[in-house]
């Protein structure tokens, strides 16, 4: 009865942590645009690639089509000029011939992360003072770079700008179960963690920051051996007295359809990444899952109670993961997959268990360890093909 009565009290709790997030979610002013000023500052964004998919020349596409009044500088790195991704920038430089844009070779690469490598030779031939980093996958709104500008010139504490991303385009069964974890849990869990303490960290699809501020924590170079680089910056800026702050724009991240082997690593690397980033919160995220415990309650204490606590549980999960997706993407195709958000949830339960298991990842197509400090190591491994940056 004891055991009972502590797994009844971990199920209220996942309920109430539940409704905390869905309530954190529901009240940030997603899609929101700033009225941009008449005169705006001159950009440079940052473009690391590796490979394509059928995807990546719309994705590219859309940084070229921004209604940006200001100057912007575009830098594209790549590790070899034999790249596929190489073709699609010549292609689209064409078709925007007035774009300022640059197809560089970045070789050879300085540290165990690639796309930082990259970075670190962009960063130098950059032309202007304010800069917008962005993975390759990632597609955005035609307004994107004036909202993060001018979020960045309303406060001179604001050190960087960052935006939540979902997963635009879902094809397999294994990538709509990923999607609940990306277009309804992880951004909302963001927004639940900001109720508590400004964010410290940030989110790499797209961050807009400084010359300055990236120069005050040693530039990219102090990042080359990062797992997780988005993290790193934003919380290496937060030390030095700046804000991180997030756009109330959404960008759509793209991916070639993957099964679950490849969902399953994926899920693998970020857990370990988050987990190694923010032990102690990522410790505790499992009471927080609001199928597993009252599952727990009721093997553990198969009486109506429970069980009437569990069918409330699962059907509150479920509805609040669909409208969260909702919120994020302003689709409705995830509704016949409904089904998918307790399985998720149990699954979750298995990664968060290997998370602790082990430091080994694969990280587009290479075999790594994952440091305490939160640093890579190559191991040996066969490489393949990836089109993330």
């Amino acid at each position: 009865m004891i055991l009972a009565a502590i797994f009844g009290l971990l199920a209220s709790l996942s309920l109430v942590l539940l409704l905390w997030q869905w309530w954190a979610g529901w009240r940030f002013p997603l899609h929101q645009r700033l009225t941009a000023h008449a005169f705006l500052p001159a950009v440079t964004l940052l473009k690391p690639l590796k490979g394509c998919d059928r995807d990546t020349e719309d994705c590219l596409r859309s940084w070229f089509a921004q209604e940006y009044t200001g100057r912007v500088q575009i830098l594209f790195g790549v590790a070899s000029a034999d790249d596929p991704v190489c073709d699609i920038v010549r292609k689209l430089q064409e078709e925007f011939p007035s774009a300022d844009s640059q197809l560089i070779v970045c070789a050879p690469l300085r540290g165990a992360n690639a796309k930082v490598s990259k970075l670190m030779e962009l960063e130098r031939l950059a032309s202007h003072e304010l800069f917008i980093i962005s993975d390759a996958d990632v597609g955005v709104p035609s307004d994107l770079v004036t909202d993060l500008i001018e979020r960045m010139r309303s406060n001179t504490q604001v050190g960087l700008v960052h935006c939540f991303y979902g997963l635009a385009k879902p094809e397999t069964l294994a990538m709509r179960w990923e999607a609940i974890a990306i277009n309804a849990d992880f951004w909302s869990q963001v927004l639940q963690s900001q109720t508590l303490k400004p964010i410290d960290f940030a989110l790499g699809a797209v961050m807009a920051t400084g010359r300055k501020q990236l120069r005050e924590i040693g530039g990219f170079a102090a990042l080359a051996d990062c797992l997780a680089d988005d993290y790193q910056l934003g919380h290496r800026l937060v030390q030095r007295g700046y804000h991180v702050t997030l756009s109330n724009v959404a960008v759509d991240c793209s991916s070639a359809p993957m099964g679950w082997r490849g969902v399953w690593k994926h899920q693998l690397r970020w857990a370990r990444t988050i987990r190694v980033c923010q032990p102690v919160p990522y410790f505790f995220s499992i009471l927080s899952n609001a199928t597993f415990w009252p599952l727990v309650w009721f093997v553990a204490h198969p009486a109506a109670l429970a069980l009437s606590f569990a069918v409330a549980c699962w059907l509150t999960r479920i509805v609040a993961a669909l409208e969260l997706q909702t919120r994020l993407t302003r689709r409705r195709d995830h509704f016949a997959y409904w089904w998918l958000v307790p399985i998720k949830d149990l699954l979750q339960c298995v990664i968060w268990l290997l998370a602790f298991a082990g430091n080994r990842i694969e990280w587009r197509g290479e075999q790594m360890r994952l440091r305490r400090d939160g640093t890579l190591m190559k191991t040996e491994g066969p490489a393949v093909r990836s089109s993330s940056s």
